[in-house]
Parts: structure tokens; C-alpha cells; sequence
């Protein structure tokens, strides 16, 4: 009987035997909480009330035969009940009394599992019928007794569950009925458990021979969870066999050199020249099934990747890829995430991408103390469920191996175990423990199983422990000398199921010698090889600086106007919000005589002609649907019925998809996604935007580690967009500064472009040049965005602009500088403050012959050639200024002033104007930025000799 029988029953008389138990116990969490059942049977005991149990049933109002039907006594009911509460404990709480730490031999007792508890003993036990208390519990088990020796044996075993958080019933029923009926422990035959054990063989041997060969060298060892290996393998076997063409996995360094070896297959020669301090190189393996790519040494080698093609014949069947890692532990999550959504997504035709959740399967392997402790990790567990970055369930390891550096558990979280955090999200639970490989390769096909019905998150907590210490440079008894007395007795799981596998008969001691011998001998013949050869040859980064024939970006006047006209056509029943309709009229006007494109209207044409040219696009971030500053509405929204309608998925002349996705409020997670995304689809346009741009601070990380440096460090190549609104607008220092200056701390090597731009055409050509050079020459792009300059109409551009321009590094003003000859002050500025200058010239008196002001676009790569060619047009040049925004420390200055300063000839002064050294980024008073701002332009147009009294000369105050 369930919940929902209730309804349809008409009172207490229609309940007997163990239903009437049942009954109670519902009746029961009724009185504690009403709404902890069902609507139905919160009515039925409203009606009713309470049950009859304090009388005789024979008392009852009702007939012979139900006399005789009910014929069961309150002690009787008292003790269904209370078996009923023992075996819902066993199921809810066995994993207290479990045996899944291997230096634990037996834990304590759970008064919440003990008989006493519930005041009953074996003979009430066997006085009840096991389907009282277990409706499904298989036909040898007669009763009660044996129903709860049986659920003790499933649920305080070695492999344990929590499954009490998952809300939806029928993914719970699901997951126990494959735990109760023993599904998931199918008998392995003798030649599967030979495999198990000699990958556990390949495992121990391959760090015991790091161990002894590069002694004190760091390795992070896998000893304590060597089973991870193996059960990463079967997980592999799994997800091709259901058709999964992707695998993509993440995980910290612990471990990394084994998975490597022997689930990417990296050959041991390789792994050893790293060692050496070899530059790592493409070794192309004996076997024949497989082609194998590697990045380069730019990274320590517990950081690299790796991805393996796998071959059947000649047809490719799938691809394993280890993601590259920085040692910021759990970042690494997102970008597996973006993997994984980006290889399931189709792109190939219009309108929104097509995804096929069964083709990438992402797999996490995170650690015990990093799980619950970095943040990432939680940022990353709610995107799992968003339209825009769900991945059809991620299987999650936790790699426990019960300490954190030094750090125990007790120090590193405030919860009883590492995965507690995945409750919140309702992902079912399995601790196993790592020296039983049988139960952790069951955990491990349970764990997909439900991944591939339910398309949902899983994780394993694989409990073990850590051979040596945080590195094999590391002395652990000095911090743990009670843990590390277990330890260093505690035999290795290999040696526990090699002894398990002789006395099963399933191998001999002379076989199991053998086998030890071909892999250590495999071990020396890989060294001996890697010696012999030599160090091996460099790899070359791929030269992003060649000169490259940029590709045209302007597009005909004409066929942007019938774009614009397309993208006002709405469906015939769809309502606009007339507010807004009224907007998005107006930019027909935009191509009129004399009309003007402001920025929103040049991005999405922007996007239009991508489009249009084939190439796909995926924008993404808080409020970029319609745009934080109202400005975007690439999505529109029914007025009337609230539907959806996204103009660039419908427009005619598109040749790809086009995604958009408000992001949750997050954004370290959102950038690792679109990151990883962007690497796995290198031909599509991706872009993140900040709400503002000093939100983008909180994935600093992700810059530094990841974006910034992933192709120096492991050839990882990114077209990531980074849209940063950046502008001082008297809104305080929160919502002023993108942190300019950081980004350009991390330039160099040409690894992506920094602009900061001032007009609509200049955004709309940059953006369709990124598109273009995702064939050739990718790099990201980090773009200062505007936000009063949206629409401000000096901002704005002429269509003829789009129809026959391109990008510029360096834009003249041109109400400065009308004889060259006369100039003796230069101004250069970037941004918002270059608008302000130009509209007080606009109404302000004719300035000074001697000053010029020019626009710097783009900041890095730095434009040293145009910057030259500009200060050659004024031969009488006596100063160069430098103005910004924001303060002297922050912004471009620092940045700007040493490549300046090499341009300028001898006799030029290099001067700084701005607002001075500050640790907050901006006034928080209106009234006062107000007067910096203005101080800043008076100080800038008004020139003299004597008139430096606010400005620096070279980085020093000029008195």
C-alpha cells in the first residue's frame, strides 16, 4: 500500500495486518508534520483522526468477516511498526555502521540500528512476515529476522548509501531496488577479477617504481585509491558501450601520473622524460588502436592532460580527455562542464543548438578536504540543472583519502562526510570503501546506470588514504603519527585481493609472480628506452604572432538593413511589451539619411552576420538575455503569455545556431564553463558578460590560471569573449572599474587582445574579426564594455561605417589638432573619458592648436606602430599625456607608460592626469566624482606651460 491508497479508502475499518502498521506510522508524521504526506491522506486523517488502536478491533462497528479479518492485537501492531521504523533506519542510516573506511576495522554501534532501540527482539522479529516490513524482499526470506540481517548486510557493508535526500520517488525506489535485490553485485568471472587485479598490479608498481627511480621528487601519489583506476576504466567501458562518444574527465594532481598512464594511456617513456626535466613530446604507442595527443612541458607535469582516441577497426568509437589543471583545486570542474556541453551540442543549423545529453559524459574526481571547501564546487553543482549549462549528470569521485595536506577532517569541514555538500542538490550518495575493488566497480556501474536513466548527477565517496604525505617530500608523522602507524602497516589493495582472488582459486601464487614480473620488467624497458634516446625534442607553441591578412569585416549597407528588417519580424499572434516595441522600431531609422547605429543594435548585427556566415554563436551571463542595462533584448518575451521568441534563431539568412542563457548569480563557475566550452568548440563565437565588470573579479582564477595562460601552458587554445562593463559614472566604487590593470598584468606573448572601445563600429567590426580569426588564429578577447555610452549617440556610428570600415587600434579626434604643426601636447585616452572629452569640445570654445587628443582602442597587443606614426604627424610635440579615469595605481597607466615612453623622441615629456593613487577604485559620492571628472577635462583642454599642478610627470608629482 502507498500514500496514495489512502484516498480511496472510507475509514480506519479498511485497514488490517501490516497496513493498518503502515497506516499508523503515516498517521504518525502526520501529527508531527501535516505536510509531510499527501494531500489525500492529509484529508483522510482530518476526516478520521486518529486510529483505533487504544480498543479491541472486535469492538468495532462491522461484520463477522471483518471481525475475523482484524483479528490482530495493539502489541502486535506496536511491534509491525516498530520493525517497519528498524529496517526504514537500516536503509536511511546503515551507512553509520558501515565498513567503508579500510583503517577502521569495525565502527561503532548505532543505537539507531539496534533492536533494543524499538524494544524488540529476534522472536518478535520472527513472529512478523518479511513482506511487512520489506514488500520486495526476495521469496527466501521468510520474516522479519531475516528481512533485517539481510538490509544490515546490504546497507552496512563495505559500500553503503544515502538516499534519503532524493525527493523524487521514483529515482529513490529505483536506486533501492538495485541496491536490495543485489543487481548491481553481478557475478565477475574469474577473467574479469585476473583484469581487476593486474591493473591494480600495473597501479602499485608504477609508483613504486617513480618512488624508487626519482627519489624525493613530487608525484602525488594515487596509493591509498588505487582502485580509482580501474574503476575509471570500467566507467569508460560503460559509457561507450551506451553510445557515449566523449568522456571527459577533471581531477586534481593526486592521482594524475596513474590515470595518465593507464586510462589515457600515456606511455611510461613520456611520463619518465618529465622526470628528467625533458621537455614532454608525441610518443606514438605500440598499440594500434589508439592515436594520442599531448600538450607540451610549459606546466609541471601532474598538470598535463591528455585525450586518447579510441579506434575499432577503422571506425573512431570514442575519446577519453583528461582535462589540463592548475594546482587551484575544483576549478578545473566548470571547464569539464563546457567540455562535455559543448561536445553534445549541434551547431550546424540554425535556431537554438540541438543537444544529445548521451553523446559526452563529464566525470569529476575531486578530493576529500578540496570538495566541501572550495566554492567552486557548489557553484558548479547548481548549474547541473540550468537549460544553458545542464550536462545530462556528471558522475562525481570523491578521492578520499581522509586528509587535506595536513589538515584532518575535523579541521577541513563542519559536516560528517566530504559529500555531504551534494545533498543540497539532491544527488544520490555511495561510500565505498577503496580495499574492496568489487564493491567499488559495483559503485561505480550503479553510479552510470542511474546517470544514463535519470540524466542527473552521481556521486561516489571513495574512502581510503594517502600513502605518503602531501608529496612524497612530505614526512606525514609529525602531523599524524597515529594515522601513519595505521598506514604504513596497512596492506595495499592489491595485496588484500590478490590474497582474496588465490584462496578463491581464481589464480595461483605462481601466476600472480609472473604477472608482477611482466610489469615490472614493461617499467624498466620504458626507462631504459626513454635513457637512451635522450632528452626529448621540444615542442613549439604555434606562433600566434605571424603576420596574419586580417580578414574584411565590413558588410554591405544593403544587406544589413534587410537583416535589421528581419529581425523586427515577429510571429503574427506574438505581442511585444509596447514599451519595448516602441524601441526596437526605431532602429529602421537607423539606416534612414543621417541615421545612427548605437551599440546594442551594432552588436546584434553583429551577431546577425556571424551568423549569416556560418559561424555558430553562445552568449552567456547574468541578465545578458535582455542585458543588464536594458539595452540588448535578443530575447523577447510575450507580453501576453509570457512565451519566448529569440529573432536571431529565426532569422533567414543564419547558417548556425544561435544560444543566449542568463547564468545563475555566479560567476567564477559560469567562466570555467564558457572557458571549456569555447575549447571544445573552438568554432564557435562564445561570449561571457559580467553584470558589471568589477563582478568579473570573483573569477580571477579562472584568468589567471586558465584563460590568460592555457596556451602557453598546455597549447590550449581559447576564443573566449569577455564582455567587462567598465566606466566611471558616479555609481560608486562597485560598480565603476573592471579592473583594468589586470588584465593587463597578465598580457604578454600575444596571448589575447584588450580593447576598450568608443564607438559602435568599432565593436561590431572586432567582434565579427574574432569570428573570423576562430580559423586560424584563436585567442581570447577581453573587451572593455560601455555602459552610459550604450546610448550615448557620440558612441554611435553612421551605417556607412559597417559598410566600409574595419577595426582601428587608434582613433584620431577629430576636433583637435587641426595644424599639425602647432601641436606641442599630444592626449591619449581609452574609453568612456575620451566621449566626455569629445562632448565638451562639442560645446566648449575653440581649444589650443597646440593640443590633440587620440583615442587608444586597443591596449594590448600594444599598437607601438600606429602610436608612432601618430606622434610623426607633430613634429613640435613637447608633451605626451596620458589621461584615464581611474586611479594612478589602477587602469592602463602603469601598463602605458614604459611603451610610451620608448616611442617618444628626446625633449618629449611623458605626463600622467587622472585621479591619484587610491585602494578604492571610485568615489562612492556622486557630487565628488562629479568634480574629479570635470577637474580632469578642465586640467586636459585647458593648456599651458605652467598648468601641471595635478598632472605626473613620468610616475612622479611634477611641482
Amino acid at each position: 500500500m502507498d500514500d496514495t491508497t489512502i484516498a480511496g479508502l472510507i475509514s480506519w475499518r479498511d485497514f488490517y495486518g501490516p497496513n493498518l502498521g503502515y497506516a499508523i506510522e503515516l498517521y504518525e508524521r502526520y501529527l508531527s508534520d501535516p505536510n509531510s504526506v499527501d494531500a489525500a491522506t492529509k484529508k483522510f486523517f482530518e476526516q478520521w483522526e486518529a486510529p483505533p488502536v487504544q480498543q479491541e478491533y472486535q469492538q468495532l462497528d462491522m461484520g463477522t468477516a471483518d471481525k475475523q479479518r482484524i483479528a490482530i492485537s495493539e502489541n502486535e501492531v506496536t511491534r509491525i511498526v516498530a520493525a517497519q521504523r528498524l529496517a526504514r533506519n537500516i536503509r536511511e542510516y546503515g551507512h553509520l555502521e558501515a565498513r567503508i573506511n579500510p583503517l577502521v576495522e569495525q565502527p561503532a554501534a548505532v543505537a539507531l540500528l539496534k533492536l533494543s532501540t524499538y524494544q524488540l527482539t529476534e522472536n518478535n522479529l520472527d513472529a512478523i512476515p518479511a513482506q511487512s516490513i520489506w514488500p520486495d524482499a526476495p521469496k527466501e526470506i521468510r520474516t522479519a529476522r531475516e528481512a533485517i540481517i539481510r538490509l544490515r548486510q546490504v546497507y552496512t557493508g563495505t559500500l553503503a548509501y544515502e538516499f534519503g535526500h532524493v525527493h523524487n520517488m521514483e529515482e529513490r525506489a529505483r536506486l533501492m531496488r538495485m541496491v536490495e535485490s543485489g543487481a548491481i553485485f553481478h557475478s565477475r568471472s574469474p577473467e574479469e577479477q585476473r583484469k581487476t587485479l593486474k591493473r591494480l598490479i600495473q597501479v602499485e608498481e608504477f609508483e613504486t617504481f617513480l618512488h624508487r627511480t626519482f627519489v624525493g621528487q613530487k608525484r602525488f601519489s594515487i596509493e591509498g585509491v588505487d582502485i580509482l583506476v580501474p574503476m575509471l576504466d570500467k566507467l569508460v567501458q560503460a559509457a561507450v558501450e551506451a553510445g557515449a562518444k566523449h568522456v571527459m574527465i577533471g581531477m586534481a594532481h593526486r592521482g594524475r601520473l596513474n590515470v595518465l598512464a593507464h586510462v589515457l594511456g600515456k606511455p611510461y617513456a613520456a611520463i619518465f622524460s618529465e622526470f628528467h626535466t625533458a621537455p614532454n613530446k608525441e610518443l606514438v604507442p605500440s598499440e594500434g588502436s589508439m592515436g594520442i595527443n599531448y600538450g607540451w612541458t610549459g606546466d609541471v607535469k601532474y598538470h598535463l592532460g591528455a585525450s586518447k582516441t579510441m579506434h575499432e577497426g577503422k571506425t573512431v568509437q570514442a575519446r577519453v580527455k583528461l582535462a589540463n589543471n592548475p594546482s587551484h583545486l575544483e576549478f578545473v570542474n566548470p571547464v569539464v562542464e563546457g567540455f562535455a556541453r559543448a561536445a553534445q551540442d549541434d551547431r550546424s543549423a540554425k535556431g537554438y543548438p540541438r543537444q544529445n545529453q548521451d553523446k559526452a559524459i563529464a566525470v569529476l574526481i575531486h578530493g576529500d578536504a578540496a570538495f566541501p571547501g572550495e566554492g567552486i564546487v557548489a557553484e558548479t553543482l547548481n548549474l547541473s540543472s540550468l537549460e544553458g549549462f545542464h550536462t545530462g549528470g556528471t558522475l562525481h569521485i570523491i578521492a578520499n583519502n581522509q586528509i587535506g595536506f595536513t589538515a584532518e577532517k575535523h579541521e577541513s569541514r563542519s559536516t560528517r562526510y566530504a559529500s555531504d555538500l551534494a545533498k543540497g542538490f539532491e544527488i544520490p550518495i555511495v561510500h565505498v570503501s577503496a580495499d574492496d575493488p568489487e564493491a567499488c566497480l559495483a559503485a561505480i556501474e550503479l553510479a552510470h546506470a542511474y546517470r544514463n536513466t535519470f540524466h542527473k548527477d552521481f556521486l561516489i565517496d571513495l574512502v581510503g588514504y594517502r600513502k605518503w604525505g602531501h608529496n612524497e617530500m612530505d614526512d606525514p608523522n609529525m602531523t599524524q603519527p597515529q594515522l601513519y602507524a595505521k598506514i604504513t602497516s596497512h596492506p595495499s589493495v592489491r595485496t588484500i585481493y590478490a590474497q582474496t582472488l588465490e584462496k578463491s582459486g581464481v589464480l595461483t601464487a605462481e601466476e600472480l609472480t609472473q604477472i608482477e614480473q611482466e610489469i615490472r620488467e614493461r617499467l624498466r624497458t620504458a626507462y631504459n628506452q626513454m635513457t637512451a634516446e635522450g632528452k626529448a625534442h621540444d615542442l613549439q607553441s604555434k606562433d600566434s604572432q605571424s603576420p596574419q591578412t586580417l580578414p574584411s569585416t565590413a558588410v554591405p549597407i544593403a544587406s544589413l538593413q534587410q537583416i535589421n528588417e528581419s529581425l523586427l519580424e515577429y510571429p503574427a499572434d506574438f505581442t511585444v511589451y509596447p514599451k519595448l516595441d516602441r524601441v526596437l522600431q526605431k532602429r529602421r531609422a537607423a539606416f534612414a539619411e543621417g541615421g545612427k547605429i548605437d551599440w546594442a543594435l551594432a552588436e546584434t548585427l553583429a551577431f546577425a552576420t556571424i551568423l549569416a556566415d556560418g559561424t555558430a554563436i553562445r552568449l552567456a551571463g547574468q541578465d545578458t538575455e535582455r542585458g543588464t542595462f536594458g539595452h540588448r533584448h535578443v530575447v523577447l518575451h510575450d507580453a501576453k503569455t509570457g512565451d519566448r521568441f529569440v529573432p536571431l534563431q529565426r532569422l533567414a539568412q543564419a547558417q548556425a545556431t544561435f544560444a543566449v542563457h542568463n547564468s545563475p548569480l555566479t560567476e567564477a563557475a559560469v567562466i570555467g564553463f564558457e572557458y571549456g566550452y569555447s575549447i571544445e568548440a573552438p568554432d564557435t563565437l562564445v561570449l561571457w558578460e559580467a553584470q558589471f565588470g568589477d563582478f568579473a573579479n570573483a573569477g580571477q582564477v579562472l584568468f589567471d590560471q586558465f584563460l590568460s595562460s592555457g596556451n602557453a601552458k598546455w597549447l590550449e587554445q581559447s576564443g573566449l569573449v569577455l564582455l567587462l562593463p567598465h566606466g566611471y559614472e558616479g555609481q560608486g566604487p562597485e560598480h565603476s572599474s573592471a579592473r583594468l590593470e589586470r588584465f593587463l598584468q597578465l598580457s604578454a606573448e600575444n596571448n589575447w587582445r584588450v580593447v576598450n572601445l568608443t564607438r559602435a563600429a568599432q565593436y561590431f567590426h572586432l567582434l565579427r574579426l574574432q569570428a573570423a580569426s576562430l580559423q586560424h588564429a584563436v585567442r581570447p578577447l577581453v573587451i572593455m564594455t560601455p555602459k552610459s555610452l550604450l546610448r550615448n549617440v557620440r558612441a554611435a556610428s553612421s551605417p556607412s561605417e559597417f559598410a566600409e570600415g574595419s577595426f582601428q587600434t587608434v582613433l584620431d579626434e577629430p576636433l583637435t589638432a587641426t595644424h599639425k604643426e602647432a601641436v606641442e601636447r599630444l592626449v591619449l585616452c581609452t574609453g568612456k573619458i575620451a566621449i566626455e572629452l569629445a562632448a565638451t569640445l562639442e560645446t566648449a570654445p575653440p581649444v589650443s592648436d597646440r593640443l590633440a587628443i587620440v583615442r587608444v582602442e586597443q591596449l594590448y597587443p600594444f599598437p607601438g606602430q600606429e602610436l608612432q606614426q601618430v606622434l610623426k604627424r607633430y613634429p613640435h610635440l613637447r608633451e605626451v599625456v596620458w589621461l584615464q579615469e581611474e586611479p594612478q595605481n589602477m587602469g592602463a597607466w602603469a601598463y602605458m607608460q614604459p611603451r610610451i615612453r620608448a616611442l617618444l623622441k628626446d625633449g618629449a615629456i611623458l605626463r600622467y592626469l587622472g585621479r591619484p593613487e587610491r585602494s578604492s577604485p571610485a568615489e562612492g559620492i556622486a557630487d565628488a566624482h562629479e568634480m574629479t571628472q570635470k577637474r580632469m577635462i578642465r586640467e586636459t583642454l585647458e593648456f599651458s606651460h605652467s598648468n601641471h599642478s595635478n598632472l605626473t610627470i613620468a610616475g612622479r608629482e611634477s611641482w
